[in-house]
């Protein structure tokens, strides 16, 4: 109770002491008289107009006052406009920062999902079947690889083992195979031949009149 009492006796002292035009307009006169006792120079009472509290800012008026922040700038950009009409040009880093920062802004973020219980529920279920097909064909696509991937394996390993062609003995297939002499070099396989099928080939698919 005191402290609200305390309170409401400062809001009453500062409120019934604030100047008004009256006092104010007096205590003027009063510094006036006080600064210059020898000045011949008298105020009429109704040429003083002192309002308590001021509402333009300084330096607003049309004649007098120094010029804001704003004036200098645009004064010290006068003389580099980037084009007719137009106001001064400003740098492009800035504009680069501003640009990425602006697309962080919240303004800019997506808004998130608000949801009853039975809808969030549907969005779960069909996000997890999602996810479940996605890995079945993940699962599919890797066991097909897989398979070729051992198919290759058996015949490298019977072209290993087998012998031939003549009296050549085991395995010479399979070195000279490995080995890839000729295929690359002036006297390969054009390179031609080494694209990818297409679904219009040309009507000469394989030259068979070529010779190394």
């Amino acid at each position: 109770m005191s402290f609200t009492f305390s309170l409401r006796g400062l809001a009453s002292r500062l409120l019934f002491s604030r100047p008004t035009p009256t006092t104010a307009a007096i205590g003027t006169r009063a510094a006036l008289a006080a600064l210059a006792p020898q000045s011949s120079i008298t105020m009429p009472s109704s040429s003083v107009v002192v309002a308590s509290y001021a509402t333009a800012a300084p330096g607003s008026g049309r004649g007098g006052g120094k010029p804001s922040g704003k004036d200098l700038w645009v004064a010290a950009g006068a003389g580099r406009k980037s084009g007719k009409g137009k106001g001064p040009a400003r740098d492009p880093r800035i504009l680069n920062m501003l640009s990425h920062m602006a697309a962080l802004t919240p303004r800019r973020l997506p808004a998130p999902l608000r949801m009853g219980r039975n809808r969030h529920l549907r969005h779960w279920t069909i996000h997890r079947a999602w996810l479940l097909f996605r890995r079945r064909q993940r699962e599919a696509r890797e066991g097909r690889l897989m398979l070729q991937h051992q198919s290759m394996e058996s015949a490298c390993e019977a072209l290993r083992l087998t012998e031939g062609p003549g009296t050549r003995d085991q395995g010479y297939l399979y070195r000279v195979a490995m080995e890839k002499k000729g295929v690359y070099g002036h006297h390969g396989i054009p390179i031609e031949y080494a694209r990818a099928q297409v679904d219009t080939p040309p009507r000469v698919p394989w030259n068979h009149d070529w010779k190394a």
